[in-house]
């Protein structure tokens, strides 16, 4: 589903934010990748939605050359992937539902079935209630409940996410994973950076510990590995 061969980046500052990384995730996976600040995370996650294009090597995601995409098929790209960061990213004046509808509307999904798929997603995510609140009346956790459904609403193939609970108390951050862990249960690979080692460690997940750029540790039950 994702694979990365030979994958280097480095920034105008010199120092080379991955380098020579190669990894392989397989469909159906639930993988997190730990490490530090500065270890390459986020600039791996920004590989992925084609944000940046690597120095060297090459990225296929889902069959998909990433590199090679020309810019108008960026969006198309993008929306196959379900997204999911720390700052939820609601459109704060839309209240749930038009938060969750929007990822439809952009694919042009039929007005029939956005009144179908919406409440759907909002029931699997605990939030069949909330569907007239703004983000502004909800909670962080129920904030980052609506940005799950958002992200897969349009039942994308792979889900990425980026420190979801790092704005999050535990009771919440616990709650996201295992909707996340419900989620890959049904088939979406769902790849996770996080920091948070309580859950790495409970959750016994393939975890990929990266260090200044490179991939250090590669377990499949694995923990949260301070330093290698």
């Amino acid at each position: 589903m994702i694979t990365l061969e030979n994958v280097s980046k480095a920034y105008s500052t010199g120092a080379p934010a991955l380098n020579n990384v190669s990894l392989k995730i397989e469909a159906g996976e639930f993988v997190f990748v730990v490490g530090d600040s500065g270890s390459g995370k986020s600039t791996l996650i920004k590989l992925l939605l084609r944000e940046l294009l690597p120095t060297s090597g090459k990225i296929m995601v889902n069959d998909i050359d990433v590199a090679s995409l020309r810019h108008k098929q960026i969006p198309k790209y993008r929306r196959k992937l379900g997204v999911v960061f720390q700052d939820f990213r609601l459109l704060k004046d839309r209240n749930v539902y038009e938060n969750v509808a929007f990822a439809q509307r952009i694919v042009q999904t039929p007005t029939k079935e956005i009144k179908k798929n919406v409440p759907s997603i909002l029931s699997t995510v605990g939030l069949a209630g909330k569907y007239k609140a703004k983000p502004k009346q909800l909670s962080g956790g129920e904030q980052q409940r609506v940005a799950l459904a958002r992200a897969l609403v349009n039942n994308p193939p792979i889900l990425l996410a980026d420190e979801p609970t790092g704005n999050l108390d535990p009771k919440n951050s616990w709650e996201i994973m295992k909707l996340l862990e419900e989620i890959n249960e049904r088939g979406t690979t769902v790849l996770v950076v996080t920091h948070n080692r309580e859950i790495v460690n409970a959750m016994k997940k393939r975890v990929i510990t990266m260090n200044k750029g490179v991939i250090v540790n590669d377990e499949k039950e694995g923990t949260y590995i301070d330093e290698i």
